[in-house]
């Protein structure tokens, strides 16, 4: 029997971008399918979460992502431009955002159309591994998602067409996130259990072990 799992994602977060190499691994060896469900960063649902923040929280977390991502071995930078559009010195986020909404609805789009983690796997890259500049830009993002196995055409057409009947579905995964039990990225939902942060991702592995985790033939 095939496993199944809820993958909770934002393209704003640099720990996302983290797992999706190791699940398209987990998911190309085994028997195991994910639910991909994108979501808004909390820097545009809940921006006040941040403006209650330790500073030493921020400065820690910069830290931690280029390390992680050296551990990882995985290439990395804050993206240029930012997912999400923030004044730093005052670290307050605009209502309105150029990137981050149009970014999820194409995520989701590419769930619906059986894509959904290659989509995340290779825009992430493209935002996080430093290897553009301006991924928003040219065919940045066409050519990702050729890679991911869509047509850039048809599915920016849903994601410009369909705006409103996406976000609805981003709404209802950040509702359903929540009740799965939490509200960060990445977080993995499988068997009733929550999973919060890339490096839950053994801990993950190993529960699907215990409900019969097997290769794929």
């Amino acid at each position: 029997m095939t496993l199944a799992y809820d993958l909770y994602w934002s393209f704003r977060s640099p720990y996302s971008y983290m797992i999706t190499h190791r699940l398209t691994a987990l998911e190309r060896e085994f028997d195991v399918v994910g639910n991909i469900r994108p979501v808004y960063p909390l820097a545009v649902r809940t921006p006040e979460f941040f403006e209650t923040r330790d500073p030493l929280w921020f400065s820690y977390f910069m830290q931690d992502i280029h390390r992680e991502a050296a551990f990882l071995g995985l290439p990395f930078r804050w993206p240029i431009p930012d997912p999400v559009k923030m004044d730093f010195a005052t670290r307050t986020y605009p209502k309105e955002q150029p990137h981050i909404h149009r970014l999820t609805h194409l995520g989701v789009a590419a769930a619906e159309l059986g894509r959904g983690l290659p989509f995340l796997t290779q825009v992430s890259h493209l935002i996080w591994s430093g290897e553009v500049d301006n991924w928003h830009e040219g065919d940045h993002l066409a050519r990702a998602t050729e890679r991911a196995g869509l047509d850039w055409a048809a599915l920016s057409a849903i994601a410009d067409q369909e705006a409103d009947r996406l976000a609805t579905i981003v709404e209802a995964s950040q509702v359903a996130q929540r009740t799965a039990g939490h509200y960060g990225v990445p977080m993995i939902a499988f068997n009733g259990e929550a999973f919060f942060g890339q490096d839950r991702f053994d801990q993950f592995k190993w529960r699907l072990e215990q409900q019969g985790l097997k290769a794929r033939t």
